[in-house]
């Protein structure tokens, strides 16, 4: 296992690397710059002098690949570097951003298993009947609305309906006040839970009714095991593979910043920061934050991989490293 792990740790590099790569020179493709987003129309009137100064401050004046080298200089050493647009360290501004979207995540993916999961299982259960017709039919409305228009809808329900009005910029962390943070949070979280709920509980449903077919199933009903017994220590954890499987590429979105529901609910999470500097030009943020988000992805992966092991006995890496 450690090998394994050693072996992981070391890939990570690479990844990391063609990602910095890609997310540097493709923000520069971008029409304008950060002097431009930064005075708008006034930038016309800079004088020539006055715009080298101010890409040397920027750090314009370098060549791309120069500027590459300097920024994962930095990024080697735990600077990755400073946002011209809000004038702090760029790490300072991810750390204080993600406990944000990390609850928002979590909130979310537990309002997915806890529909997802049980519907799933019930509908290979009790495969072509009312209850299977109502989990597929809720699994396609989820992964048919659009999260931006579900947001929406309850943003109207709250205001119009029950006269409450939602968060607007005043958002409560929640070591300061946990039941008003709750408050906040609870409707996002459905939000983005009620369609991952969807993936959830059609990967189940599926892979139940794979497991169910198999032959050491019927073994198990012709020695009379009772069926809570069969789907409990049989079924559901040799089904649970696909389910890890898309548990953690989800997890990994939404660790990467739900960037419309974030906006629509004005949570200042990462993916509210990332939207607001790729419109701001303001590059060190925007790769700061998208290689925070792919060292999230990767790290969520290595996890995946050791869950599976955890659900299914038969998969060793220790052997197979």
């Amino acid at each position: 296992m450690f090998r394994y792990l050693t072996q992981r740790a070391i890939a990570f590099v690479p990844t990391l690397i063609g990602v910095s790569i890609l997310i540097f020179f493709a923000i520069r493709l971008v029409p304008g710059d950060a002097i431009v987003a930064m005075l708008g129309t006034e930038a016309g009137m800079l004088t020539q002098t006055q715009r080298e100064s101010l890409e040397v401050y920027f750090g314009l004046d370098k060549p791309p690949v120069e500027q590459y080298f300097s920024w994962m200089g930095g990024v080697v050493t735990g600077n990755l570097g400073l946002s011209v647009r809000h004038g702090q360290p760029v790490l300072n501004l991810i750390l204080s951003r993600f406990p944000v979207t990390l609850e928002l995540a979590v909130m979310a993916l537990a309002i997915a298993l806890l529909i997802g999961l049980p519907i799933g299982i019930l509908s290979a259960i009790r495969h072509n009947s009312a209850i299977d017709l109502f989990g597929r039919l809720l699994a396609l409305v989820g992964l048919a609305t659009p999260n931006f228009l579900l947001g929406s809808l309850i943003i109207v329900v709250l205001s119009v309906v029950f006269k409450i009005l939602p968060n607007s910029g005043d958002f409560t962390p929640l070591h300061v006040d946990p039941g008003k943070n709750l408050s906040q949070l609870i409707f996002p979280a459905f939000t983005l839970g009620f369609s991952f709920s969807a993936s959830v509980m059609r990967t189940t449903r599926s892979a139940m009714l794979e497991v169910l077919g198999q032959d050491y199933i019927r073994t198990a009903r012709g020695k009379g095991l009772a069926s809570g017994v069969i789907v409990r220590r049989h079924a559901l954890r040799n089904a649970l593979i696909p389910v890890i499987t898309i548990i953690g590429v989800e997890l990994g979105y939404l660790l990467g910043g739900a960037v419309i529901i974030e906006e629509i609910f004005s949570l200042p999470g990462i993916g509210r920061l990332v939207y607001n500097a790729i419109s701001q030009r303001d590059y060190a943020l925007v790769q700061g934050v998208a290689l925070f988000i792919a060292f999230n992805f990767v790290v969520i992966n290595l996890i995946t991989d050791l869950l599976y092991a955890a659900a299914d006995p038969r998969i060793s890496y220790g052997q197979h490293a």
